[in-house]
C-alpha cells in the first residue's frame, strides 16, 4: 500500500511497513495484556508458545533482512504476492471452517435453551480451547497487567532480543561489512535463539512446561513436531524480514493449526511480532532504508488506528458472537493487498524493462559504499 499511495519502492515500502507493523503491535499488546483467555484461566497471550518460536523468529527475521538487501525489487515484489495469495486463501478457508464450528455451538446453546425452558436468547461461548474441546467462561474479564504477565517467559524473550540487539550494533559500528568479525557476529546469532528455543522445548518434551491454549494437545509434543514447529517460526521470520511483513501473517495459520483459538492466536502472534518488528526496525535503520520523518508519522498513525480496530473488533465479536471474525478480516487485508501490490510491481518491472535499468541481484558487501 505504501507503493501503491505515496509512491515508495519495494525496499523502502518494505522497511517503513516494519516501522508500522511495530507501532500496531505495541498498542494491540497493551490493550491485550488485561485480557484473559476466552476459555481457559490465563492470559490470553500463551507465553510458552510465544517462547518455543520467537527465538527462530528472530533468527529469520535476521536472514531475512540481508535477503531483502540482496535480491531485486522485481524477486521481492513477485514473493510478496505469492505468499500473499497462499496465506490469505488458507486463512479463509481456516475462517470458513471457524464459522461452521461457532454456528454448531450457537444453535446447540440454542437448544440447550429451549430444553431449560427459558425462552432468553442463548448467550455466546467461544470455541473450546481445542479440539478436545473444554469448558467455556461465561464472561471475559480483565485482571491488572502485572497479574497476566509471565515474568520469567518475558525475561527470556527480552534476553534473545537484547542480544540480538548487541550483537548488531557491535556489527554496524564496530566491524565492516564481509569481514571476519561481521560473520562472526552473525553466526553468534545461532547460539542464542537455538539455545533459548531448545530450553522450551525440552520442557515441552519432558511435560515440565505445557502449551495451554491448547487443550490436551499442548500437552504432549514429539521431537518432530517441536523441530517442524521451530522451523516454522525460522520460515516465518526469514519471510518477514525480506518482505516487510509481520512474522503474525505465517504464525496466525500455524497457531490456528495447532488448535489455539483465534482470539489467543491472533494476540500471541502480535505479542511475538513486537520483538521481530522491533529487531527488523533497528537493523533497516542502521542499513539507512528508510527516512525517519516519514515513518515516524506513519509508525503513529498505525499504533492509533491499531488501538482503535482492536477495540471495534472486540466489540464485534461481543455483538456477532464469532471469534471467526478476526480470521477473515486477517485474509481479506492480506489478499487486498497481494492484489495492490501486484499491480504496482508489475508496473515497475514494466517501466524498468523499457528504460533497460539493472534488475540483478545486490553487492552484499558493496551495499551503502
Amino acid at each position: 500500500m505504501l507503493s501503491l499511495i505515496i509512491g515508495f519502492d519495494p525496499k523502502s515500502s518494505t522497511a517503513i511497513s516494519k516501522c508500522m507493523i511495530m507501532g500496531a503491535a505495541l498498542s494491540t499488546v497493551y490493550y491485550n495484556l488485561r485480557l484473559r483467555h476466552p476459555t481457559l484461566d490465563m492470559p490470553i497471550i500463551d507465553y510458552d508458545l510465544a517462547l518455543l518460536i520467537q527465538p527462530m523468529l528472530m533468527l529469520g527475521i535476521s536472514i531475512g533482512v540481508t535477503f531483502n538487501v540482496l535480491f531485486p525489487d522485481w524477486m521481492v515484489t513477485i514473493l510478496l504476492i505469492v505468499i500473499f495469495v497462499v496465506t490469505s486463501t488458507k486463512a479463509f478457508f481456516k475462517g470458513v471452517e471457524t464459522w461452521k464450528k461457532e454456528t454448531i455451538m450457537k444453535k446447540e446453546a440454542a437448544q440447550r435453551q429451549e430444553t431449560n425452558g427459558s425462552g432468553a436468547e442463548a448467550d455466546y461461548k467461544p470455541l473450546p480451547a481445542g479440539p478436545n474441546g473444554g469448558a467455556a467462561k461465561k464472561e471475559e474479564h480483565q485482571v491488572t497487567i502485572i497479574e497476566n504477565i509471565y515474568w520469567k517467559e518475558l525475561g527470556l524473550l527480552l534476553f534473545v532480543w537484547f542480544s540480538f540487539l548487541a550483537l548488531q550494533i557491535i556489527k554496524e559500528y564496530y566491524t565492516t561489512t564481509c569481514s571476519t568479525a561481521y560473520w562472526v557476529l552473525n553466526i553468534l546469532q545461532i547460539p542464542v535463539s537455538v539455545g533459548v528455543t531448545a530450553y522450551e522445548a525440552s520442557g515441552l518434551f519432558s511435560g515440565r512446561r505445557v502449551i495451554s491454549s491448547t487443550g490436551d494437545e499442548g500437552k504432549n509434543f514429539t521431537v518432530l513436531q517441536l523441530f517442524i514447529y521451530c522451523v516454522f517460526g525460522l520460515l516465518a521470520g526469514v519471510v518477514g524480514g525480506l518482505l516487510g511483513l509481520g512474522g503474525g501473517f505465517v504464525m496466525g495459520p500455524l497457531f490456528l493449526e495447532l488448535g489455539v483459538p483465534p482470539q489467543v492466536s491472533s494476540a500471541t502472534a502480535t505479542f511475538a511480532m513486537i520483538f521481530s518488528s522491533s529487531m527488523s526496525v533497528i537493523e533497516y535503520y542502521l542499513l539507512k532504508r528508510f527516512p525517519v520523518p516519514y515513518a515516524a508519522y506513519l509508525t503513529l498513525v498505525a499504533t492509533i488506528a491499531a488501538l482503535v480496530g482492536q477495540h471495534i473488533v472486540r466489540r464485534l465479536i461481543i455483538l456477532f458472537g464469532r471469534a471467526s471474525l478476526i480470521i477473515f478480516i486477517l485474509a481479506g487485508t492480506i489478499f487486498v493487498s497481494a492484489i495492490s501490490l501486484g499491480g504496482v510491481g508489475i508496473s515497475n518491472m514494466v517501466y524498468k524493462i523499457g528504460n533497460h535499468e539493472y534488475m540483478g541481484f545486490e553487492n552484499l558487501c558493496k551495499y551503502g559504499s
